[in-house]
């Protein structure tokens, strides 16, 4: 009798990744019976205290995974979805998008308060472009400070005082089970997450016929579409994943059956100016729906207030370039 093939499970050595990636390998376990393995691999995103605007490569945390599965040393990799370039990788696919957690932003501040109980001056920590251009929107006299490092050390720093508040993703605290330190889940038209958040891409070799076939199981077709229009439109604006671009989207019920509905904005870094629009459209055309409300921010102004270092860096990564 042959011996069923180990599955060799690729992670970035954060807890925060480790944990993602002990969710897919369980879920593999329990619905192919498989033995699953999983691998750290380091990204020179780990190795770096540096902002990840710093950064001159496209896909910082994930490029050495993708070498690893190309060269055969690991047989699935697992992302956090919003990390990964939109240009598609050559021998690779998206084998699954498992089950989204809440793709919304929190606020994490000391004194239990809210955003709008942090005094003028405060000092709110994140790493993000996005983030930061929507919360110097919001015109609340805030004192936006860069922040590096996993959710952990961000945490860490508004309970010593470093700063008085950080802004990260609900979904990473979710899977860490410190959900229970929030003192606000942002609402959406304050601040718009970054595309495919909450999500996680489970790649593998696109000729690797056994492995795809174990990890169809995996997929869900909700979080599948609501990724595609969200990364349809980042890629029709040749944003990179620091750009100040929020997206989401969200199946619905709508009169003729579901229906996805999507909101996109731009947000110049200092918030002086922002463009936002939003649209609809059926499941089954989720990347349609995405190019058609990037176009949309693209008319309202969206291209002067993206920086040109991303479509620099998307122009590289293969993607057409615009006039």
């Amino acid at each position: 009798m042959r011996r069923e093939r180990v599955i060799r499970l690729g992670t970035r050595p954060s807890r925060l990744a480790k944990i993602q990636a002990t969710l897919v390998a369980d879920l593999l376990r329990v619905r192919s019976g498989r033995v699953v393995d999983l691998v750290e691999v380091s990204t020179p995103g780990d190795a770096s205290s540096a902002p990840i605007t710093e950064f001159s490569t496209v896909g910082v945390f994930v490029s050495s995974l993708r070498t690893a599965l190309l060269r055969g040393e690991i047989d699935v990799a697992v992302h956090s979805y919003k990390d990964l370039p939109t240009a598609p990788a050559a021998g690779l696919m998206i084998a699954a998008v498992p089950v989204r957690e809440d793709p919304r932003d929190v606020l994490v501040a000391r004194n239990g308060r809210n955003l709008l109980q942090l005094a003028p001056g405060s000092r709110v920590g994140t790493g993000s472009p996005r983030r930061t251009a929507q919360l110097n929107a919001l015109q609340l006299g805030l004192e936006i400070v860069g922040i590096r490092g996993n959710v952990d050390t961000r945490l860490a720093a508004v309970a010593s005082g470093a700063v008085d508040a950080v802004v990260v993703a609900r979904a990473g605290l979710t899977r860490l089970g410190r959900l229970d330190e929030v003192t606000e889940t942002l609402d959406p038209i304050q601040i718009l997450p970054a595309p495919a958040q909450g999500a996680l891409a489970v790649e593998c070799r696109s000729d690797d016929v056994e492995v795809l076939g174990v990890l169809v199981d995996l997929d869900d077709d909700g979080a599948r579409a609501t990724v595609e229009a969200e990364r349809a439109l980042l890629a029709a604006l040749e944003a990179g994943c620091t750009a100040p671009v929020g997206a989401m989207c969200e199946l619905a019920e709508g009169e003729e059956g579901p229906e996805l509905f999507l909101r996109g904005n731009v947000t110049a870094v200092d918030g002086s100016a922002a463009v936002r629009s939003s649209a609809a459209r059926s499941p089954d055309q989720a990347s349609e729906l995405g190019r058609h409300l990037a176009a949309e921010l693209l008319d309202l102004g969206a291209e002067e207030l993206l920086g040109p270092s991303d479509a620099t860096q998307i122009n590289t990564a293969g993607m057409r370039s615009r006039e």
